[in-house]
């Protein structure tokens, strides 16, 4: 607990802070006015921060607005906070004021601290590492800088190695012959293979989307300060910035083409909570068919066994849960529920300015790590090791009056109807009760029937394929 405390003066007057704190004055009114969850802003947020006021400052030193030795002098703390060495000096809530300007002031106070230390002189969190700068223009930047890199950095390459994984796990197991379902209920076969290309064309899909909004993530409102007229700042400082920022990140970043735009709205942002979503949705569907087919092991479909991680029970000894697709479905239920809140956010864009732009920050870059995660943990710990019970799929495709659908061009739905109604009622297999009850050759149901061939489509018994 900290004892001692120091004085610290804003516009408004004197507060005491922790003597030890690199923040100020604004910072602490932050902190004593939004006690309100315990949420404060994500790291990468704060990285992002970072490297925005690094950018500012180099661009600035170049408009020749910025002596070269305070330039530097922010440029190298403003590096310490893009680094992460000082995360614990922002401790202002997520749910505080709707433009962000106190976590963009916590960052100046933190920086210009941290600068005047290097440089053995003041400098000054308005006047010198805010330069050119509004929360207004800061924030809206920082939230397309974050999840840019958040995307790039870990949710892409997390979707790459999940299909990459989900790729090799369709050639080891790719020709083994399962029953189908739809509605739940046996249907045509398919192979394991063609399921698990499913679920990888899903994960393929999710990378695109992602590709697809980054143009309009890497279009940035630094420039446009307060209302999206560029006051205070030089009018190339925009483009600068981009540039420098640019050189920082590796990112293309690029001045907005309309700064009220960038300002007054978060539709880029909604737009990647919006993929984001669909990538979580992906990963629920994914997690619930493993559920399934690993369900039993005796009483259920038992086509797989996952992994056995852990004991699944206080007081059920043996039992063994599939715990890595429940966590990941608990995370798509939780992206889900954080579009909801980035939807409701993007829409508080009063005039010329979003007034919702630290809780979109904070769930729009908690979707993006839950993701990431989730679909690393998947990939490592279900789907690389799960393991096929073949004997019992293929019980199950013996079984399976539903492949009578083969015959259909031979000797008609009505007929197949009634075939597949008497292998139901009897428990005998597709092929005795057809043989019983059409005059076709026992080696030609033998044909027609074989459910490797059936997983390949095309019209059976007829002229056009198959027979």
């Amino acid at each position: 607990m900290t004892t001692s405390f120091r004085t610290e003066r804003d516009s408004m007057g004197e507060l005491s802070v922790p003597a030890d704190a690199l923040w100020g004055a604004q910072t602490q009114r932050a902190v004593q006015n939004f006690p309100i969850s315990g949420l404060t802003m994500p790291r990468e947020f704060i990285a992002a921060l970072g490297l925005v006021k690094q950018a500012a400052a180099r661009a600035n030193t170049k408009l020749d607005l910025l002596k070269g030795d305070v330039a530097q002098a922010i440029d190298g703390a403003a590096a310490e906070v893009a680094a992460g060495k000082h995360n614990n000096q922002f401790p202002i809530d997520v749910f505080q004021t709707g433009s962000g300007t106190s976590t963009n002031m916590n960052a100046n106070e933190v920086i210009a601290r941290l600068a005047t230390t290097r440089l053995g002189r003041a400098v000054h969190p308005n006047d010198d590492v805010n330069m050119g700068q509004s929360s207004n223009d800061v924030i809206p930047t920082t939230i397309h800088v974050s999840a840019a890199l958040a995307v790039r950095n870990d949710l892409v390459p997390a979707l790459k190695k999940a299909s990459e994984v989900l790729a090799a796990k369709e050639k080891e197991v790719g020709s083994i012959v399962k029953t189908g379902r739809t509605h739940l209920m046996d249907a045509m076969p398919v192979t394991v293979g063609q399921e698990l290309s499913a679920w990888r064309q899903q994960v393929e899909n999710g990378i695109a989307r992602l590709e697809s909004v980054q143009p309009r993530l890497w279009r940035l409102a630094q420039g446009g300060t307060a209302v999206g007229t560029g006051i205070n700042a030089h009018p190339e400082f925009g483009a600068r910035f981009c540039q420098e920022l640019s050189t920082l990140t590796g990112v293309a970043f690029v001045p907005s083409p309309n700064y009220f735009e960038s300002l007054s709205t978060q539709d880029a942002a909604v737009e990647l909570s919006g993929q984001l979503k669909t990538i979580a949705v992906s990963l629920m569907k994914i997690a619930n068919d493993l559920r399934w087919m690993n369900s039993g092991p005796l009483a259920g479909l038992g086509e797989i066994a996952l992994p056995a991680l852990q004991p699944g029970s206080s007081i059920m000894p043996g039992k063994v849960n599939p715990v890595i697709p429940e966590a990941a479905a608990m995370v798509a239920a939780q992206v889900i529920g954080n579009d909801a809140t980035i939807t409701v956010a993007g829409q508080s864009g009063n005039f010329q300015l979003n007034v919702m732009l630290p809780v979109i920050a904070h769930n729009l870059l908690e979707s993006i790590r839950l993701l990431a995660s989730a679909y690393r943990a998947l990939a490592k710990d279900a789907i690389a090791g799960f393991k096929v019970n073949e004997a019992r799929l293929a019980e199950a495709l013996d079984r399976n009056p539903i492949l009578v659908t083969a015959l259909n061009s031979v000797i008609g739905y009505d007929k197949g109807a009634a075939i597949a109604k008497q292998a139901y009622k009897e428990g005998r297999p597709i092929r005795d009760v057809a043989a019983q009850m059409t005059d076709l050759p026992r080696e030609q149901l033998e044909r027609l029937l074989d459910p490797a061939d059936l997983t390949k489509g095309g019209i059976k018994g007829g002229t056009s394929g198959g027979g």
